[in-house]
């Protein structure tokens, strides 16, 4: 083959496990073999409605196998995927579309997808029609040269700018964070892994699901993670993979039928997102389960840190040892290595990382130290035994569910509103998502309003985990002398109430 890119993954597993599970949804079993052949004649499909090497291919949906079938066939044809959260509302849609200049959007099920198609052609992947498309598509073999250097995806994460930043991933990146993945977690030929987390985000994809099938295992989609139902296809289904950002687990444990439950097949729980709480971990103990916990970024794609399940417990809070094929160090806030113990900020190396920003060039260059130090804007610490610690985060973005929130970005949709003069937001302690967001607002004089109203204006602007769960109304904002919004102040002021 000339493809030496993810999109041949399915034809390379096709000629050696073609009888296997590759997928598993709704009750619907897809072989290797079948998966195959949907994935080129989707390839043949896109390239009948325009779609050429370099061109973007955006997918709207949630976890099904049109997700994985327009990634493997836009990568037989050296395009590049772009999955868009199901979350976003339309302007942030529209935005990261148009940033992308994606020429062709795959839905499914979707409402707002039809209303996107001032600006994209639209193609709904799901139902009698698409599958007419397919089935009346040709079969014959898509070998495009794809090497490890062409682009793969374009995947949005938040920045400190406001704006989403679209990570440019290779195909080389997704298959060493793989690699890492299997390295590092031992997945093996006879995983079933649940896949309940969305795809569109990089942990769900590249640190489960597409290890899983490189491997030759099973992924299990869901649409949604449903805390009964992920006990009932555990038992049903010999779930032996799970991942999930700590609150998804902490569901699961409170779930009615977890003591009874039968979790015995279970080998691998994958956790980010977020570092587990001690509580988690000792729950899960006493089933005789530990995690893997990990630490990540979808610039890294994401892996970067994992801590094996044998430390679990004797070193909780430990985001672990970097992946097998990344490298990590610390620098100091004086331009030199931190020592043992010395907070720095994490900076990382590797064929998984990122070469930069899709038509960001200046911010680019702004990320990277030395040329290829990736740099995260997290503060860690390392111990003797090389275990980093995670102590805090240069950059605002504060995490919530699993999701990261850009404050810029909230502030700017809070000013739009007419009695606010000026806002600042934040993340706070929250027990079941891990933080949440706090606005504190100062109005203009004259104007009056309340908390309900402010997030009132928000709703359906900004993507519902986007939105802060409280609203303070101040006289002012704490700055310095300079006019500098001090955040430390801000937060002892407001983050305790």
């Amino acid at each position: 083959m000339q493809n030496h890119g993810i999109g041949s993954w399915p034809a390379r597993r096709a000629r050696s496990t073609p009888h296997r599970t590759a997928l598993l949804h709704e009750g619907r079993a897809t072989g290797y073999a079948g998966l195959h052949d949907r994935v080129t004649r989707l390839a043949h499909l896109l390239r009948a409605h325009g779609v050429q090497r370099g061109d973007r291919v955006a997918f709207l949906g949630p976890n099904h196998p049109a997700f994985l079938e327009a990634l493997f066939a836009a990568g037989l044809l050296g395009a590049v995927f772009v999955p868009l959260n199901t979350r976003l509302a339309p302007p942030e849609l529209r935005h990261q579309l148009r940033d992308s200049g994606s020429r062709l959007l795959l839905t499914v099920r979707h409402p707002g997808a039809p209303g996107l198609d001032d600006c994209v052609e639209v193609l709904e992947a799901e139902g009698e029609t698409y599958e007419t498309l397919l089935s009346g598509s040709p079969d014959d073999p898509v070998d495009q040269p794809v090497g490890p250097d062409d682009l793969c995806m374009i995947m949005y994460t938040s920045g400190t700018g406001g704006t989403p930043k679209g990570a440019a991933l290779t195909h080389g990146n997704i298959l060493w964070n793989s690699l890492n993945v299997l390295v590092d977690a031992d997945l093996t030929a006879d995983e079933i892994t649940l896949v309940s987390a969305p795809l569109f985000h990089t942990a769900a994809l590249n640190m489960t699901c597409l290890p899983t099938l490189l491997k030759g295992g099973t992924a299990v989609l869901e649409s949604a993670f449903d805390p009964a139902r992920t006990l009932e296809l555990i038992q049903r289904r010999g779930i032996t993979c799970l991942f999930g950002v700590p609150a998804m687990y902490d569901a699961l444990a409170d779930a009615p039928g977890w003591d009874g439950a039968d979790l015995g097949s279970l080998r691998t729980l994958i956790c980010g997102g977020a570092p587990v709480p001690a509580r988690t971990v000792r729950r899960y103990l006493d089933r005789g389960l530990a995690f893997l916990q990990g630490y990540g970024m979808t610039e890294a794609s994401p892996g970067v840190l994992l801590l094996g399940r044998n430390d679990a417990v004797s070193h909780a809070g430990s985001a672990g040892v970097p992946h097998f094929f990344t490298d990590v160090r610390l620098l100091g806030p004086d331009g030199a290595p931190a020592g043992p113990g010395e907070p720095g900020e994490v900076l990382v190396a590797g064929p998984n990382v990122t070469a930069g920003y899709w038509g960001r060039p200046g911010e680019t260059a702004a990320a990277f130290h030395d040329g290829h130090w990736f740099r995260s804007g997290d503060l860690a610490t390392v111990d003797a035994d090389g275990r980093y610690r995670l102590v805090d985060r240069l950059k605002d973005v504060y995490i919530s569910g699993g999701e990261n929130v850009c404050p810029a970005e909230v502030e700017e949709a809070l000013l739009d509103h007419p009695a606010v003069a000026e806002c600042a937001v934040f993340g706070v302690p929250d027990a079941r998502w891990g933080e949440v967001g706090r606005a504190v607002v100062v109005l203009r004089p004259g104007r009056t309003t309340d908390p309900g109203e402010l997030l009132a204006h928000l709703d359906g602007r900004l993507a519902r985990y986007k939105i802060p769960k409280s609203v303070v109304l101040a006289d002012a904002l704490p700055r310095n002398g300079a006019g500098k919004l001090l955040k430390s102040a801000l937060r002892n002021a407001h983050g305790q109430h």
